[in-house]
Order: structure tokens, then C-alpha cells, then sequence
């Protein structure tokens, strides 16, 4: 009989994937090669919780789709172990649809085949999915003790990212003698000498009651480096320019700038994924603790930047200000509207305003009368949430672009763009430039350049110390590492074959010419995999586009077709 092998790793088990599924293997062949059966396909999933049911683990997933098929390539399944297989009920969920499609079941804990009308099998399989079970329960237990007790009685820095204003220093080797073996350091929590005086600046404004707009303004008109623009790796997802006012009110409130770690601000729980389908299993959420549940160390962990009484005053100012529903940021402790998962915005993402460059949101808005249809607009609210930059203060025009105009035009200009697939192919191949890669790295390596300066001027004042000497080091680590990713993306690479480029866009094209009949998720699909990207200048109304398909194909990422409607 030709089989599938069915394993699974998760980053709880703490293993190494490779090593776990070579013994899972060996373990299920050993199992079955002496019944004369043999493995001819692997399925493996690496990272997935023993939780989820085997439609939301990939390989399994993707095993169950070909199960049903008539030319599959197994007439059964052999799994390693029965507690990386099944968790909770799911062998109750599972093997009636193997049984279903005539496929069989072989786990070395039975000693072969799963008979499917065995009570004594049935009874077993429900037994190691209940170890399971238990098993996870108990590792989180432990984990979840273990970690309260180091948060409340040591000053071990117990992992996450730094707070803005810190970074992080070598504080010696692992104490766990196997992890500093492979060379695991503990770190703690020191002054960062770039951003540290600025959460000084924004306390002292907080405490003379200033808005946060107004620190937030302040901030950006001095040149303050926000987080996203102090470290671009952790912040790609945020603008760079401005600081936005929610983050000042993080930082107001964050008791960490006490010089105490506070830990378990919030908890996962788990949720069911579909009340109507408890098979599809449950989904982990976060939520937040009541403060009174945190759990605060019993002396000093880290240096402070600001004093006790100080934080207490301003971050109450805020606090409250939030539980009212008045300031930025008050969502946090207020229930949040659940989503409307069935509203599909077509563009969204694809869409930036020409004024300051940032990506658009959109947003329904309700008809005026009952029987009247409602609208999609895609709308900036850059000044919202951020204090606008010098360059952008001015000028800066109220953005509202209906989906309804913009979509008709949109789709018979591609329509028009894709009928000479040759001309599509040639502006893609054309080599226009450094590529938005180069751009950015480009600008790191400035920025780098110009904080090792900074920090060498520390020293050279005579303000030198640990910190700005680790500071340092790690400053011209990254600009090693950014002047090496430029020198190999520069290297010449390989262009492809032009025929092979239109005739990829003559398939392209087909589907561009249906977008009249396509439905809002057809839309999105296709606009995602033409990496369309708009550019709408409010002032004149106007829509500028660009488009760049067969990314993998094209030989450089940037090569896109430009156009304007």
C-alpha cells in the first residue's frame, strides 16, 4: 500500500524541524515498511500548533485536498506520533472523512491500521488526543509560572522590543548553562543617547499640560526621530515622517520609564473560530489586563528617565482623558465595533495621495435617503494621525476619492494598456533606475552615517560610556550589513525571455478585459497581483497609476508601467 507520511513541529515544542521530522519518519516506517506498505509522499507542517484542526495546518490541509481526488498518489496515512496528529476531538472530527474516502489510518501506538470498527481503537485514539491536550495545557502552566516569578522577583530582561528611548545591552551569559553553551547572552534595558532625551522632552511637556497634538507638533518641527523613523527594520509598516499622537501617548503613559518592568499587560485567550462550526477550532486572541493584574517587579530593573511622582501625574492626565473617550488613543480602553468582514474595498492599499504620499483608507459612508446606495470613498487621514512635516504643513487639500468614479476609468485604461502586450513588455524591461530597494538602503546608509557621527561626537565631548559604546558597535554593524545588501542587489541579473513576458500578459490581459463583470474580491485579486499602486492628487483630480505584473519574471522588481487618469 502506498502511503502518506503526516508530521508536525511547533515552535512550543522547542525542537529543531529538521531532527523532529527525521525521527517522526523513521519512526512511522518502521511501523509500516515491515507490513510490506511503503511512504511515497511526505506532508510536514513546521510552526503549527497541535490546536489547530488539520484544514488550518497547511500540508495538511493541502493532504485532505488530495485525499478526495481520484488519482491521488496514497491509499492511506502513517503519522509518527498520535499527539502531533490529533489534539483534543479532532481524531472524532477527522477520521470519519478518511474513512469516508477509503483511506486508511496507521499509528505505531495501535500497532498498525486504525480499524474503524473497533470501540477499543476509537477509545485509544481518544485518549492520546486528550494527552495532548493536557500536555499543552500543562507546558503553558509552567511557562506562564515560571516567567510571573522571574517578572516579580529579578531584573532579568525577559525578552520583547525596547521601549523607545532604551536599547538593549549585553548583561552577561545565559544563566541556563545549555543555552549560554551555544552562545544565548541576557540583555538589560540602558539609556538609548539618541532617543532618551527626547522622552525627558515629551514628559516635560505632558507636565505643564500640553496636548498631545501640540507635543506631537513640537516633536516633528524640532527633528525629533520618531520610533518608525529611529528604526526602520521593526517599523516598515508606519511612516517615517511626523510623529503621530497615539504614539506620544504610549510613550506618556508607559510605566517602564519609571525604571520598573511591567509585565502580563496583556493575555492571550482563545476564542472559537466559527460558533457554528466548533470543528474549525479556536483562534488565539490579545487583550489587555486590568493594571491592578500587572505584574510589577519588587525593586528597580533598569535605569530611570523618569521620576515616580512625575510619570504618576502625567500619565493619569492621560489615562483619564482616554477612559472618557476624548483623546487620541482612547480606543484602547474602549470596546472596539466588531468588523464588517463582508465589506471588500478593491483598492485599498493600492491607493496614496499625492500631496503627502500616504496610503489612503477607506471608508463607507451610509446613503442620505433609505432607498439611495451608499459609497466607498478613500480618504487621507495623514493629518489625523500624524503632525505634518514642514514641507507638507501647507497646502495639504481635504482627500475624499469615490471608489464609483474612479473604478469605470481605472478599468477601461487597463483594458486599453494591456491590448499591445509588446509595449507592456518592453516598458517592464526597460532598466529605469535604482530600484525602491536601492532608494531606501540608500537613505539608511545616510542615516546610519549620520548617528555614528552623532555618537562619535559623544565621545569626542568626553560624554562617552557603555551604552553609547554599544550604541555604536551596533550603528556600524547595520551599516556594514546595509553597504553589503547594496553591493549584491546592484549585481547584474539575469533578464528573461521577452516571448516569455507577453505571453504571461496576453493571460493578463484576458483577465483585465473581464474586470467590467469581476466582483469586488476579483478586483482586489487581480489590482494585488498587478501590484497597481495610484497616486490622486485631490488639487486637480486627477489619478496617476503604475503597474508592475510578472515580478518574478521582469528583471528588475521597480520596472513599471506608468500612466494617468
Amino acid at each position: 500500500m502506498d502511503l502518506a507520511f503526516l508530521g508536525r513541529v511547533s515552535t512550543e515544542d522547542a525542537q529543531d524541524p529538521v531532527s523532529s521530522r527525521m525521527w517522526q519518519l523513521k519512526r512511522a516506517r518502521d511501523l509500516v515498511e515491515p507490513m510490506g506498505h511503503r511512504i511515497v509522499v511526505e506532508f510536514f507542517d513546521i510552526g503549527q500548533s497541535r490546536s489547530l484542526p488539520w484544514k488550518r495546518r497547511p500540508e495538511a490541509a493541502m493532504l485532505l485536498e488530495e485525499m478526495k481526488r481520484p488519482n491521488r498518489r496514497f491509499d492511506g496515512i502513517v503519522v509518527g506520533e498520535p499527539q502531533r496528529a490529533f489534539y483534543g476531538h479532532q481524531f472524532a472530527m477527522t477520521f470519519p472523512v478518511l474513512t469516508h474516502y477509503g483511506c486508511a489510518l496507521f499509528v505505531p501506538e495501535v500497532g498498525g491500521q486504525v480499524d474503524p470498527d473497533s470501540d477499543a481503537h476509537e477509545m485509544m485514539m481518544s485518549l492520546f488526543g486528550g494527552m495532548s491536550k493536557s500536555e499543552r495545557s500543562r507546558i503553558q502552566k509552567r511557562t506562564q509560572a515560571a516567567m510571573r516569578e522571574l517578572a516579580a522577583r529579578t531584573d532579568r530582561r525577559l525578552g520583547g522590543r525596547p521601549p523607545f528611548g532604551y536599547m538593549l545591552a549585553d548583561a552577561g551569559p545565559h544563566p541556563n548553562p545549555a543555552r549560554a553553551a551555544t552562545g544565548q547572552r541576557m540583555h538589560k534595558l540602558v539609556p538609548d543617547p539618541v532617543t532618551a532625551p527626547w522622552v525627558a522632552k515629551i514628559y516635560e511637556w505632558g507636565a505643564v499640560g500640553e496636548g498631545l497634538r501640540s507635543i506631537a507638533q513640537h516633536l516633528t518641527d524640532q527633528g525629533a526621530p520618531s520610533p518608525s523613523a529611529h528604526d526602520r527594520e521593526r517599523n516598515k509598516h508606519r511612516d517615517p515622517r511626523g510623529w503621530s499622537h497615539a504614539t506620544v501617548r504610549t510613550i506618556l503613559t508607559n510605566p517602564t520609564y519609571t525604571g520598573f518592568r511591567h509585565w502580563a499587560k496583556q493575555e492571550k485567550y482563545e476564542q472559537l473560530l466559527d460558533v457554528e462550526d466548533v470543528a474549525a477550532g479556536n483562534a488565539t486572541r490579545m487583550r489587555w489586563r486590568d493594571q491592578s493584574d500587572w505584574i510589577v517587579p519588587e525593586q528597580q530593573t533598569h535605569e530611570a528617565l523618569v521620576d515616580l511622582a512625575t510619570w504618576q501625574a502625567v500619565a493619569a492626565r492621560y489615562q483619564a482623558t482616554a477612559r472618557e473617550g476624548t483623546g487620541t488613543g482612547a480606543g484602547r480602553c474602549m470596546e472596539r465595533r466588531p468588523k464588517n468582514a463582508k465589506r471588500i474595498y478593491p483598492l485599498a492599499g493600492h491607493v496614496y495621495c499625492a500631496h503627502c504620499d500616504h496610503r489612503l483608507a477607506g471608508a463607507y459612508r451610509k446613503p442620505a435617503a433609505k432607498d439611495g446606495n451608499g459609497r466607498i470613498l478613500y480618504q487621507c487621514d495623514f493629518a489625523k494621525r500624524y503632525a505634518l512635516p514642514e514641507e507638507i504643513k501647507d497646502g495639504h487639500p481635504p482627500v475624499n476619492l469615490n471608489q464609483a468614479i474612479i473604478l469605470p476609468a481605472l478599468d477601461a485604461d487597463l483594458a486599453d494598456l494591456f491590448s499591445d502586450p509588446r509595449a507592456v513588455a518592453a516598458a517592464l524591461l526597460k532598466d529605469d533606475g535604482p530600484s525602491p530597494e536601492q532608494r531606501t538602503l540608500h537613505d539608511r546608509r545616510r542615516r546610519l552615517q549620520q548617528e555614528i557621527d552623532n555618537l562619535v561626537g559623544f565621545i569626542a565631548s568626553g560624554k562617552a560610556s557603555d551604552a553609547i559604546a554599544t550604541a555604536l558597535a551596533t550603528k556600524e554593524a547595520e551599516l556594514a550589513a546595509t553597504k553589503e545588501r547594496l553591493a549584491e542587489i546592484g549585481k547584474p541579473r539575469k533578464r528573461p525571455d521577452a516571448e516569455e513576458v507577453v505571453a504571461a500578459l496576453n493571460v493578463i490581459g484576458g483577465a483585465v478585459g473581464a474586470l467590467a463583470h469581476a466582483t469586488d474580491e476579483e478586483r482586489r485579486d487581480l489590482y494585488n497581483a498587478l501590484d497597481l499602486r495610484i497616486r490622486y492628487d485631490a488639487t486637480e483630480k486627477r489619478a496617476h497609476y503604475t503597474v508592475s505584473p510578472l515580478l518574478s519574471t521582469a528583471s528588475r522588481s521597480d520596472s513599471r508601467v506608468r500612466r494617468g487618469t
